[in-house]
């Protein structure tokens, strides 16, 4: 009976030493869950490894199933209001028409998809015909000029707002390290950043474009004339954000630290990267955040005005077409463009938390 009752025990003790490193684990990946919008996914697995289900299921409601409440509550009151608002165009499509144009739009991305992979078929057929023939000489490759799909213009955006975010992280970022570190270059730079921060891109874009076609003659098909337009204007409009939180980061550091790398003789170079950039991550990171919602906002703008591919002209152009499905298209556009901005930021946000850990190690 002692025997049974000291194994009982024992397993006993097995079990809820496993039970809690697995809670252990958990925990730890529970941050990063959290950067990735994946937080509701912690307690469920501390549910399933039988942690306090009531503490559990409180902190699953509040990251979880208020947030789809809220969810459920804002398309009920779009599907009930919007067939009230009547349009040039009807009346305001509801989620259900919405999402029926998500599968149209797909539908024809890959139509259009299988029209470009026969035309190089053809294309591949005619110029082995040509060789056969002995007319080598005559054999062509020719791109294939095909309208760009939804998903074409979605890559296309995504590309541009890259291309002028990382423009101007490397533009803003020396130049918010300078200004922290020296108060006669923040002197210098201040009035310019007060006067130029505020400056809509819808002004910026006449003046990027008349110098981008002055200067951008030997145009390359890998980085078109509009690509470059629309990237410069987001660069010149997002900038701001980083350049001022970069310059408040290394300003607020611990003059100690600075103090030390003097004693210890280090170069400029070095105390930038070892004692400057890990105390002023945060808010660099910060700033960067901030730069790319700004940039892709502005793109969308930028496109729209300058006619350049990416969402901003799908936008104007469902408007412009003017059919029955245009409304419910341009609300497609609308919920891409959010969800997209959503991720974007949760992706700048788990490389903050990433390199701010490695940095803090």
């Amino acid at each position: 009976m002692t025997f049974a009752t000291g194994t009982s025990a024992a397993l006993d003790t097995a079990r809820a030493m496993r039970k809690g490193r697995l809670i252990a684990r958990i925990n730890s990946a529970a941050r990063w869950l959290e950067v990735l919008g994946l937080a509701w996914l912690a307690p469920v697995l501390r549910i399933a490894v039988g942690d306090n289900v009531s503490e559990q299921l409180g902190e699953l409601k509040r990251v979880l199933i208020i947030p789809l409440l809220g969810i459920a509550v804002f398309l009920t009151a779009w599907g009930v209001l919007a067939p009230r608002v009547q349009t040039s165009l009807g009346a305001i499509p509801g989620p259900v028409q919405v999402w029926e144009q998500v599968g149209v739009l797909w539908a024809d991305h890959w139509a259009e998809r299988e029209k470009e992979a026969a035309f190089y078929q053809r294309l591949e057929a005619r110029n082995a015909q040509l060789v056969a023939g002995g007319k080598a000489d005559q054999v062509k490759q020719r791109a294939y000029t095909g309208k760009p799909t939804y998903f074409d213009q979605i890559l296309t955006s995504l590309e541009t707002v890259g291309l002028g975010f990382l423009i101007a992280t490397i533009v803003a970022v020396p130049l918010g390290i300078a200004s922290g570190l020296s108060k006669t270059f923040n002197g210098a730079i201040n009035p310019l950043v007060q006067i130029f921060k505020p400056v809509s891109p819808l002004a910026w874009l006449p003046i990027v474009t008349m110098i981008v076609s002055a200067v951008y003659v030997d145009t390359s098909e890998a980085m078109p004339k509009s690509l470059v337009i629309s990237a410069v204007t987001v660069t010149l409009c997002s900038l701001w954000p980083t350049l001022i939180n970069t310059a408040l980061g290394v300003a607020s550091i611990d003059k100690d630290l600075v103090n030390v790398g003097k004693v210890l003789q280090l170069s400029t170079a070095t105390t930038i990267r070892k004692l400057v950039l890990p105390s002023a991550l945060p808010l660099i990171f910060t700033g960067l955040r901030l730069s790319l919602g700004v940039g892709w906002m502005v793109l969308i703008a930028a496109e729209m005005l300058a006619q350049n591919p990416g969402l901003g002209k799908f936008v104007w152009d469902e408007f412009q077409n003017g059919s029955s499905t245009s409304l419910a298209r341009i609300m497609v556009a609308v919920l891409t463009i959010g969800i997209i901005g959503f991720v974007l930021d949760r992706i700048m946000f788990a490389l903050q938390s990433a390199l701010t850990f490695s940095a803090n190690r």
